[in-house]
C-alpha cells in the first residue's frame, strides 16, 4: 500500500480462502476498536462496511500517514499508515486464532488501497467526485446485496447507521465526508433506492 496526503483511498482485504473473518457480534466490534485506535491518527475515516468474509474502508491520510519508517532490517522502510494497518490485522488475526484454537493467515496476503482520485482514474464521463460517491454507496450497499438485511440502516457493522443517526461510533469523520461529497443528512433518509455505476465501479478495485 502506498498513500499520498490530498488523496481518497478504498482499502479493502478479504478472508485467506474466502474463509469467514468475523464469527460473532464481538469479533466485529474489536476490529472496529482496534480500527478507531490505531487508524484515525494517520486518517480520516469516511465510511466503512465490515462483512462475514471481507471489509471496506474508505480513507484520507492526513500528513502523518506517509511518513516513512525504517524497519528492523534498516534497509527498508514502510509508510506509518501501512505499517498500522498491517499491526491491526496481524494483531487481530492472532486474536481470531486464540479465539478459535487455530493457526496460519486469516487474510489475503496483500492489502489493497485504490486510490480513487488520481488523475489516471477518471473515465471520460465520470469525475473524482463520482468515484467518491459511487465507491461510498457500493461499500454501505454492500449487506444489501449480499440480502443479510432488507435496509441499509439494519446492518450494525457498517458507518450507514452512524449517517442515518442511529449511532454515532465516533469513528468517521462525518462533517469532513458530508462536505467533500457534497452529502446532506437527507441524503441518508430518504426512501430511495441509491444507483451505483458499475463502470465506475470496475475502477475502484
Amino acid at each position: 500500500m502506498h498513500f499520498e496526503t490530498g488523496h481518497v483511498y478504498h482499502v479493502y482485504n478479504r478472508g485467506n480462502n474466502r474463509v469467514k473473518i468475523f464469527l460473532k457480534p464481538d469479533n466485529y466490534h474489536f476490529l472496529l476498536r482496534k480500527v478507531q485506535n490505531e487508524w484515525r491518527p494517520y486518517c480520516d475515516i469516511l465510511c466503512y462496511c465490515l462483512m462475514p468474509n471481507h471489509f471496506h474502508f474508505m480513507l484520507h491520510p492526513n500528513s502523518s500517514a506517509c511518513n516513512t519508517i525504517f524497519l528492523k532490517d534498516q534497509e527498508s522502510h514502510l509508510q506509518i499508515l501501512s505499517k498500522a494497518i498491517g499491526k491491526t490485522l496481524s494483531s487481530y488475526t492472532q486474536a481470531i486464532n486464540i479465539q478459535n484454537n487455530t493457526t496460519g493467515n486469516l487474510f489475503q496476503k496483500k492489502t489493497r488501497a485504490k486510490c480513487l482520485t488520481e488523475s489516471s482514474l477518471s473515465l471520460s464521463s465520470f469525475t473524482h467526485q463520482d468515484y467518491l460517491l459511487n465507491c461510498f454507496h457500493y461499500i454501505h450497499n454492500n449487506p444489501l446485496a449480499a440480502n443479510i438485511v432488507k435496509t441499509l440502516e439494519d446492518w450494525p457493522y457498517s458507518s450507514w447507521p452512524d449517517y442515518y443517526g442511529l449511532d454515532n461510533k465516533g469513528i468517521c469523520n462525518k462533517d469532513f465526508t458530508m462536505k467533500i461529497l457534497g452529502l446532506l443528512p437527507t441524503d441518508f433518509t430518504r426512501n430511495t433506492e441509491v444507483q451505483i455505476n458499475k463502470k465506475i465501479i470496475e475502477h475502484i478495485w
